[in-house]
């Protein structure tokens, strides 16, 4: 696999770490898949580098990258709203990638997913979610955790996912309030794939239907995984992750 690390310079931002691997063919049409991490991730998890691995032996771009204050880019993760991950994102289509992308936005990767889309419609071919979760400074947290967000600047919960612990900012929070999608229409056309297990303990599925309700695109497809958890990362997740992909892949570049 190739592990090119590459650099973006940016004057009132971090620098971002990303690795960039162009198609084999230059076919125009074909998008660049992007993988978007999920919240306090990077771009060396099971699901990021399963797909780039299967990119590569299909002869697909990708990009992965991770988000300023997360995993190998610069930048204090305190310091970093929602808003400020999706402006990560739009900086590196921007500037690193040619033609149309087909985003890949695990959890708050999904909410990512869709912001960028409503920001760059005409760069955005398609749209997998995998546990997407749109709004979840809203729905993801105790009414006495909103209370010590705001008074006390920060929360910090035991992770499932690692020693340490969970941190959410105030900046953060009211960011994710303040980029809310599912208040009403998501004026969204490209087709869109939503996977959500219904085992999920952080997502409650239901918010899957409810985004599937609220996109104005009529290719919307939500596959749902009676046993599937959050991550998503067993064999059979990741194979019918990778099936979705391509067959999303056909569908865009037909």
């Amino acid at each position: 696999m190739n592990h090119n690390t590459s650099f973006l310079d940016r004057a009132d931002r971090p620098r971002l770490v990303y690795h960039h691997r162009r198609a084999v063919t230059a076919a125009a049409v074909t998008p660049t898949l992007v993988f978007l991490p999920g919240y306090a991730s990077d771009m060396t998890g099971t699901k990021a580098l399963a797909l780039d691995g299967w990119a590569e032996r299909q002869g697909l771009a990708m990009l992965r990258f991770d988000y300023a204050g997360c995993g190998a880019s610069g930048g204090k993760f305190d310091d970093q709203g929602l808003a400020d991950w999706r402006d990560d994102v739009l900086a590196l289509i921007d500037t690193v990638v040619s033609g149309p992308v087909l985003l890949i936005g695990s959890s708050m990767g999904g909410w990512l997913a869709l912001l960028v889309a409503l920001a760059r419609p005409a760069r955005v071919a398609g749209i997998v979610g995998i546990a997407a979760a749109p709004d979840f400074t809203m729905w993801g947290f105790s009414q006495e955790e909103k209370m010590t967000i705001l008074t006390e600047g920060r929360l910090e919960k035991p992770s499932e996912y690692g020693p340490e612990p969970m941190v959410t900012t105030r900046k953060f929070w009211q960011s994710g309030e303040g980029n809310r999608v599912l208040i009403g229409e998501i004026a969204i056309d490209c087709p869109v794939r939503l996977i959500q297990g219904q085992a999920d303990a952080d997502v409650p599925w239901q918010y899957a239907l409810e985004t599937q309700k609220q996109l104005r695109a009529q290719d919307v497809q939500l596959l749902l995984i009676k046993d599937g958890d959050h991550r998503l990362s067993r064999d059979q997740d990741i194979a019918l992750l990778l099936q979705t992909v391509g067959d999303l892949v056909e569908r865009v570049a037909a």
